[in-house]
Formats: C-alpha cells, structure tokens, sequence
C-alpha cells in the first residue's frame, strides 16, 4: 500500500489501438523494383559514356594548349642572355646541376641575385 508521499505508478497493460506485427521487407515487388533497377544502371551507363567521350575531348585540347604553352615559355627562356660567371657561381654555391643553375638564371632573366633567392626558398 502507498503511504502519504509515494507515488504510484501504474502500468498501462492495454494499448491503444490494435497491435500490427512489424513489416516483413518484401524481396519482389513482382518485379517491377528489379526491372527499374536495371533499366536505370542502363541508362547511367550511356550517360556515361557520353560523358567520358566530351572528358577526354576537353583533356586532349587542354594538353595540346599546356603544350603549345611551355613551348612559347621556353622559346622566351632561350633568347634570356646569362653570363658565364653567373652560371658558374650559382651551380658552385647551390651545389646544382649546369642545367639547373641555367633554368634558373633564365627564369629570371639573367639577374643572379633572384635566381639564389628562388632556389634557397
């Protein structure tokens, strides 16, 4: 028996409403849930495609225009004049490749004290 002060709980033995069993997943829907499936992987698969053909169109026209790019770049290097003791001192002090030394004095066209700030960054 409750005294003064207990609280009394009660349990609700009854629910309200007709109690459902829980839903079984169906795995056919006659079909029709498999065919759209199918059909649609079809039709990712040809989107696709179309899509992979315009990607490498535009990768191909993106090297070709890199290309021509580095080629000018490089047409514009070779006309920079360097000195022989520049060249020297930069592949002596950085301890670099004549080629090196060279891309980098040209870089920045023929002036030795940006082209050794350039390599020791």
């Amino acid at each position: 028996m409750a005294t003064e002060g207990d609280v009394e709980l009660e349990l609700e033995t009854e629910t309200s409403g007709p109690e459902r069993p829980p839903k079984k997943p169906r795995k056919h829907d006659n079909g029709a849930a498999d065919v759209e499936r199918v059909t649609d992987y079809a039709e990712e698969k040809e989107i696709q495609s179309s899509n992979l053909e315009t990607a490498m169109s535009v990768i191909g026209d993106r090297r070709s225009w890199e290309q021509k790019a580095k080629q000018e770049r490089e047409k514009e290097l070779a006309k920079v004049t360097i000195k022989k003791e520049d060249l020297e001192l930069i592949m002596r002090e950085m301890e670099i490749s004549r080629a090196a030394a060279e891309w980098s004095l040209r870089e920045h066209m023929g002036n030795v004290v940006e082209a050794l700030i350039a390599l020791t960054n």
